[in-house]
């Protein structure tokens, strides 16, 4: 993989997002029924955060375990929404930047996926996962 070559490369572009005021059994659904572990929360078209799977579990294991859990757990997806969980101030990446980028700032934080804006508007999302599945896929291609 040449880390030099845009984000544009390898990023996915057919992103599924949610709304601040959507309800966590939203969030639920989608984390169940596809294969992905990030959600860029949009609010009028504009990225206000990100919410990823390890938060929406984080948020219902945090809680205590009783023989209740699992009723407590629908009630919680039920009742709590998207913004109150989220994180926000996200950082973005624009399509243009190099692979390079996005490795650094996954090397250096805790989250592994990145919304990518273009001219204010959100065009995909990349991910450590995207990376992985480059190199595997240039690795079988080379083989």
């Amino acid at each position: 993989m040449n880390i030099l070559a845009p984000i544009s490369s390898i990023m996915t572009t057919e992103v599924i997002t949610v709304a601040p005021k959507d309800k966590l059994q939203i969030v639920q659904d989608i984390f169940d029924d596809y294969r992905i572990h990030h959600l860029p929360v949009l609010d009028e078209e504009k990225v206000v955060g990100i919410l990823s799977k390890t938060d929406l579990l984080y948020f219902l294991k945090g809680k205590s375990y009783d023989k209740y859990e699992e009723h407590l757990n629908k009630v919680r997806l039920k009742n709590y929404s998207v913004e109150e969980i989220m994180t926000s101030g996200v950082a973005t990446l624009k399509p243009s930047d190099f692979i390079r980028t996005a490795l650094n700032i996954f090397k250096e934080n805790l989250f592994h996926a990145l919304p990518v804006i273009d001219d204010g508007k959100l065009v995909g999302i990349i991910s450590s996962q995207d990376i992985i599945i480059s190199l595997a896929n240039q690795k079988a291609i080379s083989s």
